[in-house]
């Protein structure tokens, strides 16, 4: 495997790209792609109407599906080039990725037990990307990059569903963000919306994939209540049970209770997530006051590390009466607190607009734009960084459907004061992302 060749295949999906789009260019009537792991995608008919690749091999795949077995395959790939300051600019460009192996099994329709099932997500990975050598970021221009990594199992769980679907429990590898806290309908996900991992993820937040357990409760419809307890110890590629049940017994609490409307409108329902959370952290952190310390820990050091957060998501205009069709504006905006004296980020907002269906004839395509900012902690800067300050991030997006199961991101990044260093060179990121469902 080549660290920046990204795989055998990797020049051949641009290609495949362009080829598909002067075949048959996506227009208004294109059928809306489901993610992967959804049982509804359509899987037969023409190549290009259909939302995977490979279609339904048959018959087989329905056929597993009823029987309770759905298996899908997605594969990511991104170019990247730093095109201004930052670290450095010679031969700053790279090509990253990864691939996706999802595996969901209804324990219902196996007639096993009533409303469960499992989940597995097994996961590869190729290059570092362009942060770390040449652009100097705190947080990643591409979080998808994540080095040369064969296949692993990033998360499981086993979910069951009672009363009515209003009480839900996992159990086992749980990832807190994508799946649970914090989760934005416009900015959540690598694979599909924004790169840069400070547009997606609220840095003040200890977000794990970890041995755990997460219980949600919905009293009413729109309303939420949810809490999880994730091995706080646990490692990137690892089993997660010699830290979950050995050595301290040290697990993030988590807790988040949202609103999640369909405001009416002349158009239709329009759905926006509000929601407010906070967590706790009991490992002992080093603190950047000395005499601050906890008496009872090592000399500059304290536990129980806190903070608290609130996000909300709102659609905001509609293009078409379509219930079903999401043509339209969207804002997001997020903000979180952490204490100043161990995180050296403390505070961090972002807010941004997305729109689906901007251009004519391009209904599925999205159009996106976000600012993004992490402060560092006047504690950080007063005792450790005297330059330190804030690092800023200005992301577009344009995701463009060539076929439901094939989409091309342009994206385009300006990060300021990249590291937090009053310093920093400011930087200018060129990319472009390719997504195939298989």
């Amino acid at each position: 495997m080549q660290t920046q060749a990204g795989g055998p295949t990797s020049g051949l999906l641009p290609i495949a790209a362009v080829l598909a789009f002067i075949v048959h260019p996506v227009g208004a009537q294109t059928t809306q792609p489901t993610p992967p792991e959804s049982s509804s995608s359509k899987t037969s008919g023409h190549p290009f109407d259909r939302s995977t690749l490979t279609g339904d091999w048959g018959g087989l795949r329905p056929t597993l599906q009823d029987l309770g077995l759905t298996l899908s395959l997605s594969y990511q790939q991104q170019y990247q080039q730093n095109f201004r300051g930052g670290l450095d600019t010679h031969n700053g460009h790279r090509l990253s990725g990864s691939y996706d192996f999802v595996t969901r099994l209804d324990f219902q329709k196996m007639r096993l037990i009533d409303n469960a099932g499992f989940y597995l997500k097994a996961k590869g990975t190729w290059s570092d990307g362009i942060n770390d050598d040449k652009v100097g970021a705190l947080f990643n221009v591409n979080s998808d990059a994540g080095g040369d990594h064969p296949v692993f199992v990033r998360k499981w769980w086993y979910w069951h569903k009672f009363l009515r679907d209003r009480v839900e429990l996992r159990l086992g590898m749980i990832e807190t963000n994508k799946d649970l806290f914090d989760i934005s309908l416009y900015a959540n996900h690598e694979d599909k919306d924004f790169l840069n991992r400070l547009s997606i993820r609220n840095p003040t937040i200890p977000h794990r994939t970890g041995i755990g357990a997460f219980l949600k409760i919905e009293p009413m419809d729109s309303i939420y209540f949810q809490v999880a307890a994730v091995d706080a110890q646990s490692r990137n590629r690892r089993t997660g049970f010699n830290t979950a049940f050995h050595n301290q017994a040290w697990f993030i609490g988590l807790w988040e209770c949202g609103f999640t409307p369909q405001w009416a409108s002349p158009k239709g329902p329009m759905p926006g997530r509000y929601r407010m959370g906070f967590w706790l952290d009991p490992r002992p952190q080093r603190i950047f006051d000395a005499s601050q310390r906890d008496p009872d820990l090592p000399e500059n050091w304290r536990g129980n590390n806190l903070g608290l957060y609130v996000g909300l998501d709102q659609m905001v205009w509609k293009e078409n009466n379509d219930p079903e069709d999401q043509q339209g504006l969207g804002l997001f905006a997020r903000y979180g607190h952490a204490k100043r004296d161990v995180n050296q980020v403390s505070d961090s907002w972002s807010v941004g607009i997305s729109y689906k269906g901007l251009l004519p004839t391009r209904d599925k395509d999205v159009t996106a734009f976000g600012v993004s900012q992490a402060i560092l902690s006047d504690l950080f800067r007063e005792y450790v960084n005297n330059r330190a300050d804030r690092e800023t991030v200005y992301e577009w997006y344009y995701k463009l459907y060539l076929t439901p199961w094939l989409s091309v991101t342009p994206d385009l990044q300006i990060v300021t004061n990249p590291g937090g260093d009053k310093d920093d060179r400011d930087s200018i990121i060129g990319g472009i992302r390719i997504r195939v469902i298989f």
